[in-house]
């Protein structure tokens, strides 16, 4: 197994591959079940402090075609085609307002392709962000497929 410096999650997809976020080292490790390596890839490389690569979590597709990586340092949940790696889009930025982040720290999705994200540091709440299918998104010079979601207004607040 490669070395990571900060490994910050471990998922098992469904065809058996082991998904290892090495947050200080920005990457995406993939490896068989057995510890044989398969591929990695680097997001947002030149993040500085706490890393990008915090955690991931699958779509419910039985293929799980997309991985959603939380980059908890520049606050942005990435939509990443699961086959490739490569990051298709992501949302979220700086804030405290819905679908703004400050330290999105974990995801996960549930049975019916909603997902949910948890925020640390001076965050701390739940937001839930409403599977409502699979869409075309346009980006400035390029165009993705990629999951929608409306984002469900109401947050949760997590006490401390």
């Amino acid at each position: 197994m490669r070395s990571a410096r900060s490994a910050s999650c471990a998922d098992l997809s469904n065809d058996g591959l082991l998904y290892v976020c090495d947050r200080a080292n920005y990457r995406l490790q993939v490896f068989k079940p057995d510890g044989t390596f398969v591929k990695e890839q680097v997001y947002a490389k030149n993040t500085l402090g706490s890393g990008a690569v915090w955690d991931v979590a699958f779509s419910r597709d039985p293929q799980q075609r997309f991985i959603f990586l939380a980059d908890g340092q520049n606050t942005k949940v990435c939509v990443i085609l699961r086959a490739t790696l490569e990051e298709l889009t992501a949302f979220g930025d700086g804030g405290r307002q819905p679908g703004q982040f400050i330290g999105v720290h974990s995801v996960a999705v549930d049975s019916k392709g909603n997902l949910y994200t948890t925020e640390t540091y001076e965050g701390k709440r739940l937001q839930k962000f409403v599977y409502k299918g699979i869409g075309t998104v346009r980006a400035i010079t390029w165009q993705a497929v990629c999951l929608t979601w409306r984002h469900k207004y109401q947050n949760t607040y997590v006490k401390t």
